[in-house]
């Protein structure tokens, strides 16, 4: 007897099944070998070149200002981030409003903030004690009621915070609206139906489900925040990590290993973001990107085909062939 795979089936009902060879992948060797060559050259290029300064590494990735530097990068990005998304969700929110004047503010926001270089906007932070030496709360065209000098209000750490704050909230307000665009509308309807007020059905039904398509480009977008912290020296503030490593380079005419310094301490804090949006990610994903799926065993599979029927309490015969 023949099987329907080529094979052949003794008349006892034993299977001959096929013996598989697994496709040869010579190409996956080269390219391993390859490279694994190139991270050996690169190893022995680190070790033994002495222009890279490994004992002034050593001696700084350590070092007080160095450590402040790292802390003064964290509270901007941290702070900057926050006010972001903030601002992003209710521009989302506004974007996807009924009234107009909501998504024309909304869409006049994003478009000033994504249409504007960030180095230039922190320039104007820094300037705009200059622009307006002081706040006026009062009645328009009235008394005023409070006098702020601006220079006293926005500091160079706060217009930092500020500049990178509402520069973020433009890009991170068109993630959020595309993650609430991907929860389907028949979901809105249906909790509309049930008497739910559309903010909390924006709240409680839409957002938690965005949340699962907002997590991955927000997570690379703090990691951009990170190192967007560089440019602050704009405002000027000089308490970051790259102002003090490069302050540092200039004391100590050694600008390769400072700068090494920074790219570690970059690389580490990143690492741990990374971490922390993976597991966010994995909240979020449940029941949508966790699902595993079963393994095919194909001989198996084949086998239970061609395996002796059985017999059922009703008499009917399920599986395999005759």
């Amino acid at each position: 007897m023949r099987s329907p795979l080529g094979g052949s089936q003794p008349a006892g009902g034993d299977i001959d099944l096929i013996k598989a060879v697994p496709v040869r992948h010579p190409g996956r060797w080269v390219g391993a070998a390859v490279i694994i060559i190139v991270l050996v050259l690169v190893a022995q290029s680190l070790v033994t070149n002495e222009r890279f300064r490994w004992d002034i590494v050593g001696t700084y990735i350590l070092d007080v200002l160095v450590i402040q530097g790292v802390g003064w990068t964290l509270i901007l990005t941290v702070a900057s981030m926050a006010i972001a998304i903030v601002l992003a969700i209710l521009l989302a929110f506004m974007r996807q409003s009924d009234n107009p004047l909501f998504r024309y503010v909304a869409w006049v926001w994003v478009w000033f903030f994504r249409g504007t270089p960030i180095y230039t906007q922190l320039v104007f932070w820094g300037l705009v004690a200059t622009l307006y030496p002081t706040i006026v709360l009062g009645v328009p065209f009235g008394p005023e009621l409070l006098t702020v000098n601006t220079s006293i209000l926005i500091t160079a750490k706060v217009g930092a915070i500020v500049g990178l704050g509402l520069n973020e909230s433009a890009y991170l307000a068109e993630i959020f609206r595309a993650g609430l665009k991907s929860v389907d509308n028949g979901q809105m309807e249906a909790a509309e139906a049930l008497g739910m007020r559309r903010s909390k059905v924006m709240w409680r039904i839409v957002l938690p489900q965005a949340m699962r398509v907002i997590i991955p480009p927000t997570g690379n977008e703090t990691i951009g925040m990170l190192k967007t912290t560089s440019l602050v020296l704009a405002v000027p503030f000089t308490l970051d990590l790259t102002f003090v490593t490069n302050t540092l380079a200039n004391r100590t005419y050694e600008p390769i290993p400072l700068l090494i310094v920074a790219a570690i301490w970059y690389l580490i804090i990143t690492s741990v973001l990374m971490v922390g949006q993976y597991f966010i990610e994995k909240h979020y994903g449940k029941g949508v990107d966790n699902v595993m799926k079963a393994p095919v065993m194909a001989t198996a599979a084949v086998a239970a085909a061609h395996a002796k029927p059985t017999t059922g309490t009703d008499g009917s015969k399920e599986g395999g062939k005759e």
